[in-house]
């Protein structure tokens, strides 16, 4: 029970940051392909300095380093201290490790469009948001299913690294039990077998997902 409980903690904290990641992912990548110089600019280092920092320093960092900045902007409102849980703040800094891989993975895929069929679009007199909703968004989403995937699978892995900062996830329950029965072995197997379920399942549902999006795709291939 207690690596189970570890299991589901580490899927919520997944699922949070993932979601949040690409919320801020496709911000970034309209910020870098529509926003102004100084957006880009910005949103570039922001992307630079997350993948090129190890995601465990970043971890140990945003946790610390984020909840005293909060503090202090809470101080300059008047307002007392608060202490993060550790699902807000797991989910936030997965979400900004995410976020950075995001929005070159979302980028890529909308630059991946075809240009004449966002033009044919434009020629029907659709509006932006209808183009982005009716082609953008459908033609983009098989580009990106295979990037956005793989970054799934390492949130879950990630996940693991919020044990330095006392989190108790699916890779701290299992050191925890291991420890108060000494049966290592068996218990970080078990883990690694949660683990490979999940990415097992993970790769079934992005599969469908990938093969509902490019179902057009092969329609027209097969009619070429």
């Amino acid at each position: 029970m207690t690596l189970l409980a570890g299991f589901w903690a580490s899927i919520q904290i997944a699922v949070g940051g993932f979601g949040c990641g690409l919320l801020i992912g496709m911000a970034g990548a309209l910020g870098k392909l529509n926003g102004g110089p100084v957006v880009r600019d910005l949103l570039a280092c922001y992307t630079t300095l997350v993948r090129a920092v190890p995601e465990l320093v970043l971890i140990v960092l945003l946790y610390y380093a984020g909840g005293d900045l909060l503090n202090r902007a809470f101080a300059l409102f008047g307002a007392g201290p608060v202490e993060l849980s550790g699902f807000a703040a797991g989910v936030f800094v997965i979400a900004v490790v995410q976020g950075a891989y995001s929005t070159e993975v979302i980028r890529g895929a909308i630059q991946a469009v075809p240009a004449g069929e966002v033009e044919a679009g434009r020629a029907f007199g659709m509006s932006e948001r209808l183009l982005a909703r009716r082609i953008v968004l459908p033609a983009m989403l098989a580009h990106a299913i295979p990037g956005l995937s793989n970054l799934w699978l390492i949130a879950t892995k990630d996940t693991a690294l919020l044990a330095v900062v006392g989190f108790t996830e699916l890779t701290l329950a299992t050191r925890q039990a291991a420890g108060a029965t000494k049966a290592y072995f068996l218990f970080f197997c078990a883990a690694g077998l949660l683990y490979l379920l999940l990415t097992l399942g993970s790769n079934l549902l992005f599969g469908r997902i990938e093969a509902y999006a490019r179902r057009g795709q092969r329609r027209e291939a097969g009619a070429s």
